[in-house]
């Protein structure tokens, strides 16, 4: 196993749906695509479904990031701008790590979203981890979405 990457959840592990992956050499992010079919209702939040959970070092996250194309030409965006997946995400007791795509409807209308449209992009991000901190943070997550508290 590399040091980071992506695994399909247990209900999609024999699937032949596609890993994210880089399309050019200089590309930042991981293309995430829908596992099914969803339909966005008007000036609602809905959670679309990859399929997929990351694995990644202990001082990194996977930054979320809704598609420049999907967003200007449908008028999305991410319900909290920018997501983001915690190292301890993985494996969680909850959901797997299943990476789910909260994706806002500013339209009148519905937004179909079919099954395999690029929705995202995971960009794996390193951050420094306070010497203070490290002193007072023992809890390990029991969860997912939410699970640290409000």
């Amino acid at each position: 196993m590399s040091l980071r990457g992506f695994e399909r959840i247990s209900k999609y592990k024999n699937s032949d749906f596609p890993l994210p992956v880089r399309k050019t050499k200089y590309s930042a992010g991981y293309d995430m695509a829908a596992i099914e079919d969803v339909t966005l209702l008007p000036g609602t939040t809905t959670l679309i479904s990859t399929g997929i959970k990351a694995y990644m070092l202990d001082n990194e996250y996977l930054g979320i990031h809704i598609r420049s194309g999907l967003s200007i030409k449908n008028n999305l965006s991410l319900i909290n701008g920018q997501g983001i997946i915690d190292a301890d995400y993985y494996n969680n007791s909850d959901n797997e790590g299943h990476i789910m795509i909260a994706i806002y409807n500013h339209n009148p209308h519905n937004i179909v979203i079919t099954k395999g449209t690029r929705i995202a992009q995971g960009i794996f991000y390193q951050y420094l981890v306070d010497e203070t901190d490290k002193e007072h943070l023992f809890a390990t997550r029991t969860g997912g979405f939410g699970s640290t508290g409000e």
